[in-house]
């Protein structure tokens, strides 16, 4: 039988986290719920759900921190934060804390729904490429210890930087070969299911290592616009 999905909601909002229960049961997930981080710690260290969210403005420790000691318990899990605030800033101090990705408040159920599923998927891709590295090493191994290796079995290639995590990248690289020419951040994001935040920092990274190439278009007034697309 296949186990349950667990999904854990820290919020200091009664209300929300009635809500977000009743949303996550209709998809036949299992709820567990917190008021503070310090009641969500308890929950991971005797449940450890599958995936978390959190909301980033909480009494006494916020959502900031939040993420930053659940990363001490548990360096896997998807954790997904709650916020009002746009900031790209605020949401790169988030993803290096070790945040998944984002979901606006007010909270939109379809909005929740689909995020979620995003990242069950992410989680498979994972799972996926967690078995492909093991049995390349294997096969690695084998014809070493028979002496029929000529050259080194290629690895896929790890990520190392903080804040990037490389089921999610794979999924960008995939939004962008949809496109045939070079597309905004929201397009991206909207054909990923990631959210802005997430989209820009992941292609600010695949800039930086020539795997995405930007274009910037210059208006009659403010900041230019830039359109990102995969480098040939």
């Amino acid at each position: 039988m296949e186990q349950t999905l667990k999904i854990l909601s820290i919020d200091d909002d009664e209300h929300i986290r009635f809500a977000l229960q009743a949303v996550i049961e209709s998809q036949g997930w299992e709820a567990l719920t917190a008021g503070d981080i310090y009641g969500g710690i308890e929950i991971i260290e005797a449940e450890h759900p599958n995936l978390i969210l959190i909301d980033y403005h909480m009494p006494r420790v916020n959502g900031l921190e939040g993420v930053r000691m659940i990363r001490e318990k548990d360096d896997e899990v998807p954790i997904i934060v709650f916020t009002i605030d746009e900031s790209q800033e605020l949401a790169d101090q988030f993803l290096m804390a070790g945040a998944s990705d984002f979901a606006m408040k007010p909270i939109r159920t379809p909005d929740i729904i689909s995020r979620i599923k995003l990242h069950i998927r992410l989680m498979n891709i994972k799972a996926r490429s967690n078995a492909a590295v093991k049995n390349s090493r294997q096969t690695a191994a084998d014809q070493e210890n028979s002496q029929e290796a000529s050259q080194e079995a290629e690895q896929p290639a790890v990520v190392t930087v903080k804040g990037i995590g490389i089921a999610t990248l794979e999924l960008i690289k995939e939004a962008l070969a949809s496109f045939d020419d070079y597309e905004t951040v929201e397009a991206i994001s909207e054909e990923s299911g990631l959210a802005y935040q997430t989209t820009y920092r992941y292609l600010q990274y695949l800039s930086s290592e020539g795997i995405v190439d930007i274009k910037s278009v210059y208006g009659k007034v403010g900041r230019p616009k830039q359109f990102y697309k995969l480098a040939e």
